[in-house]
């Protein structure tokens, strides 16, 4: 069993899966600071100074007016968080837009690995010496 688990672990896919998986957590600490100190503010700059993250609707218990969204969650309220689920989507296409990128980045380089453009092409060379031998052979017993 020790063997078996040996081979799972050196075979090529799970090593490949665990370097993915901890660079996809040092990935999100990145898109986490571009989100929060980068595009939030630019947003709020556009949107007159308005942040998502704390913008909810009170569905139920009792708030003081202006409370923070963690304060609501704090105190137990029922709130609908459309703030933090708009910096979620935008998070996401970040995301998504960020990893688009890195494959199609990925897949040119994987083609040009392929068909490097320093490999000349086949050039026709014509026929061969024997051929050009074989030709006149065939001709001159016609002629005869």
């Amino acid at each position: 069993m020790i063997n078996e688990f040996k081979d799972f672990i050196a075979k090529g896919n799970v090593m490949d899966m665990a370097v993915g998986i901890i660079i996809g957590a040092a990935f999100t600490a990145i898109v986490t600071s571009l989100v929060g100190d980068i595009i939030n503010p630019i947003i709020g700059l556009v949107s007159g100074g308005v942040d998502f993250t704390n913008n909810y609707a009170v569905l139920g218990g009792d708030l003081p007016a202006g409370a923070s969204l963690e304060a609501a969650r704090e105190a137990g309220a029922s709130v609908f968080a459309y703030g933090a689920f708009i910096m979620a989507v935008i998070n996401f296409l970040i995301i998504a837009f960020v990893v688009f990128m890195l494959v199609k980045m990925v897949n040119r380089v994987k083609a040009a690995a392929e068909n490097p453009d320093n490999v000349a092409p086949e050039v026709e060379t014509g026929p061969s010496e024997l051929d050009v031998l074989l030709e006149i052979r065939d001709s001159l017993a016609k002629a005869k």
